[in-house]
């Protein structure tokens, strides 16, 4: 696509070009700007028609908006602002520098600026923060008839017209109807009869990651918001909870790796934010490593009667390890879909109990078929076979213990992923290995 356009620009057809990007899914123009020269990107926004132009215009990369906002005209800007749903507005100007904020609200009508500065005033994690104040409105005692009419006319400055709200007076939801009733049903149906009574709603108050669920849940394509007094003042659509989620996933992979969350992509982050969000972690996981190398040290003299006991360090501290972040994955995964709850505690650790039997015992078996065959020694199996044992049991509760305490001391328990688990697994696992070994070969070693 990118060589096309080029060759396109190059010959200066410019009315060929226009005819091709017609042809474009609006879904695929931010990819396409990202890949051109800045010296293309405003030659060929502008030749994208009215519609087009602002559905990309939404999706478009920050500096990419930032970049064709510096190149329009205020009339450009202004039609582009018109064109833009509030929630992308509002998404728009959060992410653009102060003197770029203050060229767009001078582009756009006093009643949009009142609504934006509404919608910028809820907290960054509530459904307030994403909801769209767009929706379609209906009247009980309306026809079917009226309220086709309606959407006709209103429709296409709406975020969606597939989900209409049923307001009394005091705008307050009596009912919702979608589309396909409204198709289907005789002209002169009154809405009150056709509409759905059982209506979920949401605070503006409501965390933003609790209603993106509950679009997986019921399979909503839209959730009414409601203020404080219960009047419909927004609705969030299925695409913005699908961006909720994403950032969601990609927050929980940064911290179950260890990183401090960051909100720009990763080519976007410097080099030194990409330091500053990783050392804190790093130096604390290293600095707890100490106790691993304490307890080590001070088994030296195990060491010097059973020299071969170093060899198993390693994989008694991997697999512990290993075991403890299979156990917290499934954990947290189970708590961010409301599968497992806090309740559930005991329940998940009798089930991960169980299973590190079952595990432990097979890495046991395997563990002592190998030393046998490679060292003839029975005591050595022993020893691996029951650190195997403790350790996994101890990697297993911790796994699915430290995720849950998190949840309950409202922390992100993937907080508690991998790193955590792991350091916390590899003193123990090493203090587990070594009091066996010093009990079952008669080593005497003083801790």
């Amino acid at each position: 696509m990118k060589e096309n356009v080029l060759q396109l620009i190059e010959e200066k057809k410019f009315n060929d070009l226009r005819i091709y990007l017609q042809s474009v899914n609006s879904a695929d123009l931010p990819s396409l700007f990202d890949e051109l020269d800045k010296e293309y990107i405003l030659i060929i926004y502008r030749l994208l028609s009215k519609e087009k132009a602002a559905e990309a215009f939404a999706e478009f990369d920050s500096d990419i908006q930032e970049q064709l906002i510096n190149g329009f005209t205020d009339k450009e800007l202004k039609n582009v602002m018109e064109e833009l749903f509030m929630d992308d507005a509002v998404d728009l100007i959060e992410e653009m520098p102060s003197n770029v904020v203050k060229r767009i609200l001078k582009n756009i009508g006093a009643n949009d600026r009142k609504i934006i500065n509404e919608l910028l005033n809820y907290p960054e994690d509530s459904a307030g923060s994403i909801m769209t104040t767009e929706f379609i409105d209906l009247k009980e005692n309306m026809t079917v008839k009226q309220a086709l009419e309606k959407i006709k006319k209103i429709g296409l400055e709406k975020e969606t017209i597939y989900s209409c709200y049923v307001l009394n007076i005091h705008r307050k939801v009596r009912g919702i109807v979608n589309l396909k009733s409204l198709v289907i049903a005789e002209e002169d149906t009154i809405i009150k009869d056709i509409m759905e009574t059982n209506v979920i709603t949401v605070s503006t108050l409501e965390d933003k990651e609790v209603v993106a669920k509950m679009f997986d849940k019921y399979n909503f394509l839209a959730i009414p918001v409601v203020d404080t007094e219960n009047r419909l003042v927004g609705i969030v659509t299925v695409d913005d909870a699908m961006d909720v989620l994403q950032d969601e996933v990609a927050e929980d992979f940064e911290k179950m790796a260890a990183i401090t969350p960051n909100e720009e992509t990763y080519f976007k982050t410097s080099v030194f934010q990409h330091a500053k969000s990783r050392i804190i972690w790093l130096l604390v996981l290293m600095l707890s490593s100490i106790v691993t190398g304490s307890i080590i040290t001070k088994y030296e003299e195990a060491f010097a009667t059973v020299p071969l006991l170093v060899a198993f360090i390693p994989m008694i501290m991997g697999t512990t390890g290993n075991c403890g972040s299979q156990t917290s994955t499934l954990i947290i995964r189970g708590m961010s879909n409301d599968e497992v709850m806090l309740k559930d505690y005991l329940k998940a650790v009798w089930k991960e109990f169980r299973v590190a039997i079952l595990v432990a015992f097979m890495l046991g078996v395997a563990n002592s078929v190998r030393i046998w065959f490679q060292y003839q020694d029975v005591n050595l199996a022993i020893v691996v076979s029951l650190s195997l044992l403790g350790t996994v049991v101890l990697a297993k509760f911790l796994g699915c213990t430290l995720p849950m305490l998190a949840k309950k001391l409202k922390i992100d328990p993937a907080l508690m992923a991998t790193p955590v688990i792991t350091t916390i697994s590899d003193m123990c696992s090493v203090l587990i290995f070594f009091k066996i070994a010093t009990v079952v070969m008669g080593l005497d070693v003083n801790f």
